[in-house]
């Protein structure tokens, strides 16, 4: 009898321990096949890196539509500094609201955000042509009003968006969050070459630039809607990003569930968090940050520099030169050029600069430029600008994509989510910095 009772304690303390002994195991198997490249974290793993590309074009596409027309919007609006202004109106919103996101990132759905990226993106282009149409493109103070009004949408649509992606593909592989990246890089290439070859069709004809621009907003518009349907109906089914987004939700992620439910896949994580509590602490936000604060300062410090000098003082402070109007659009063009051959250096692993000592030295190094492009404006031809200004670009790319890449390795899925929110606050707070630093170029200027 007393054999009987201990073999029936036995069997139920075996059946109460399975459920816990079978999560063990399916978490090491899912860390195994990681580790060994098994085909449920390989499989789609090329359309995978394809959506990143385009995602992240999509991310900044509207946005460098709106810089690269620069020369429209100051023939449009020559007395009011649209290339700065519409920047300085754009940051705020991009940084603040990127912030607020970030600090409620844990629980936020990232669908919905991603999406009602997209969305406005699409819908804040569409609204950029019908306030030129409305206006008839006569400018003047009320339609200055509106394309700010559009460019802080612009800013909102970032905040949603940027944050939202990079925090997301920080807990899948690498090469996503480096070909998100890199598609950033690219929308600026993209728009800058349709910008010349819009540029070059319309130059000649009655109301040349403002067709161009037109023509412009419209190809954006058809991109922003582009991306919007991949995100919403391509990337959530590939099986690479179904196996990492339930190897987070198993680390106890909520930010996925409703990207699983989208992909078919239902889970049950307040169950599973009430069941091993230990097994989804993670980390706070600030205990991220403290451990990662060279990589924030890293990031901040990048775009500090770059947006101090791109795109206001290429576009206003390099004097006339034997380019003409073509001038600007050629320095942006060579930025975002380089920018994005920079952003595939680091895919070569000899190349890739990993040290955080190294990085932040590369990063304070790049503050050199200050003088250079002070005293190539000053003495220069447009030869040495054009440099400079690739060589910014090609720096910018790459040591983004070194920090961005290397800063989630070792975290959780859910760490590395609130991590990549919280680099792309420092990021925003970099470019908003950056961008007001760039009015002191106009010191001694009538300013």
């Amino acid at each position: 009898q007393a054999s009987a009772s201990f073999s029936e304690t036995l069997t139920n303390e075996i059946f109460r321990l399975l459920p816990s002994l079978n999560r063990q195991v399916n978490s090491v198997i899912m860390g195994l096949e990681v580790a060994g490249g098994g085909e449920a974290a390989v499989k789609g793993k090329f359309w995978g890196i394809v959506v990143c590309f385009f995602l992240g074009n999509g991310s900044l596409f509207a946005w460098n539509s709106m810089l690269t027309i620069e020369d429209y919007y100051v023939s449009l609006f020559p007395n009011y500094h649209p290339t700065r202004v519409l920047t300085l109106v754009y940051q705020p919103f991009a940084f603040g609201l990127t912030c607020f996101f970030a600090y409620y990132e844990a629980t936020m759905n990232t669908r919905k955000r991603n999406l009602a990226g997209f969305a406005l993106f699409f819908l804040s282009s569409f609204a950029l042509i019908l306030l030129d149409v409305g206006t008839k493109g006569h400018g003047g103070i009320p339609a200055y009003i509106g394309v700010c009004i559009i460019s802080a949408f612009f800013g909102t649509s970032d905040a949603l968006v940027q944050g939202g992606l990079v925090g997301d593909l920080s807990l899948m592989c690498p090469e996503f969050i480096q070909s998100f990246l890199s598609g950033l890089a690219a929308s600026g290439v993209i728009t800058s070459a349709l910008r010349l070859i819009t540029k070059a069709a319309f130059e000649n004809s009655q109301n040349g630039l403002r067709n161009g621009a037109m023509l412009f907003f419209s190809v954006t518009c058809m991109f922003e809607l582009a991306c919007l349907l991949l995100y919403a109906f391509v990337f959530p089914k590939l099986p690479i990003v179904k196996y990492y987004r339930q190897k987070a939700a198993s680390e106890g992620s909520k930010t996925v569930g409703s990207d699983l439910a989208a992909a078919g896949i239902k889970t049950d994580q307040d169950r599973q968090v009430e069941e091993d509590t230990q097994k989804h602490e993670r980390l706070s936000t600030k205990e991220l940050l403290m451990q990662n604060i060279d990589y924030a300062l890293d990031i901040f410090l990048i775009y500090v520099l770059t947006l101090s000098i791109f795109p206001g003082f290429l576009s206003e402070d390099t004097g006339s030169h034997g380019l003409g109007t073509w001038y600007a659009l050629v320095l942006i063009t060579m930025y975002n050029v380089l920018d994005l051959i920079g952003r595939y250096i680091p895919l070569i692993k000899c190349l890739k600069l990993t040290n955080r000592k190294g990085l932040m030295v590369a990063i304070l190094a790049r503050f050199l430029f200050i003088p250079a492009f002070y005293f190539t404006a000053k003495y220069g031809d447009q030869g040495y600008m054009i440099f400079l200004t690739s060589f910014l670009g090609l720096t910018n790319g790459y040591l983004t994509v070194c920090v961005l890449a290397e800063a989630p390795n070792g975290y959780k899925g859910p760490e590395q989510n609130a991590l990549g929110n919280v680099l792309v606050v420092c990021l925003l707070g970099g470019i908003f910095s950056g961008v007001v630093l760039d009015w002191m170029w106009l010191i001694g200027k009538g300013w």
